[in-house]
């Protein structure tokens, strides 16, 4: 039996970066944001109820423009729920499927939402990956090219860092003082025992 396994943490956590590190282990790795972006373009219903709730205009032929729905939905609490609400099902469902194809001890589902979209049902344990606020606005202001204020908006906008953590079975500390890849593979042989 594969066991099903979640990857969460708040923005510039670093959980893609640890979810690589699992892929080198050989670990089969599903990444919800990557997922939604290709169901954006292929799932017809998706598409019909973006252009329904949204606009026609917010696709420009098959390629959903990124830019238009941020300046929608960024600002405006009703229509990210709204957004989200869209877009989280359809994601669930292929990532089952994908789940549902594994064949290895254990599969990681990364996704940024995990609690807050609910798809963290179904899955037989949670890692988080922990940073201290303030490397994760220093990440993000680097990665994204964004202002202090539209890290700490994007911050706001997830569930509390705390809070999620004690929701996980397993923590990652990511503070850029303890060595990340000796805490994957110490997680690896400990789920892999959990495998039987």
């Amino acid at each position: 039996m594969t066991l099903k396994i979640g990857l969460t943490g708040g923005i510039g956590s670093g959980k893609t970066t640890i979810a690589k590190i699992f892929e080198l282990l050989n670990v089969p790795v599903y990444y919800a944001d990557a997922a939604s972006k290709r169901l954006y373009k292929i799932d017809k219903e998706l598409m019909q109820k973006m252009k329904q709730h949204f606009g026609d205009d917010i696709y420009n032929k098959d390629e959903l423009d990124r830019t238009k729905l941020a300046s929608l939905v960024f600002n405006d609490p009703q229509k990210l729920e709204l957004l989200n609400s869209l877009v989280h099902p359809p994601t669930i469902r292929d990532a089952v499927e994908w789940m549902n194809q594994q064949t290895t001890q254990y599969i990681i589902k990364e996704a940024a939402l995990l609690f807050e979209s609910g798809s963290n049902a179904g899955l037989d344990y949670v890692i988080g990956v922990y940073a201290p606020q303030d490397i994760r606005i220093k990440r993000v202001m680097e990665r994204d090219n964004a202002t202090q204020e539209e890290v700490l908006n994007r911050m706001a906008r997830q569930m509390d860092e705390e809070t999620k953590m004690k929701l996980c079975d397993f923590v990652i500390t990511n503070n850029e003082q303890e060595l990340v890849i000796a805490q994957v593979m110490e997680l690896d042989r400990k789920i892999k025992k959990l495998t039987g």
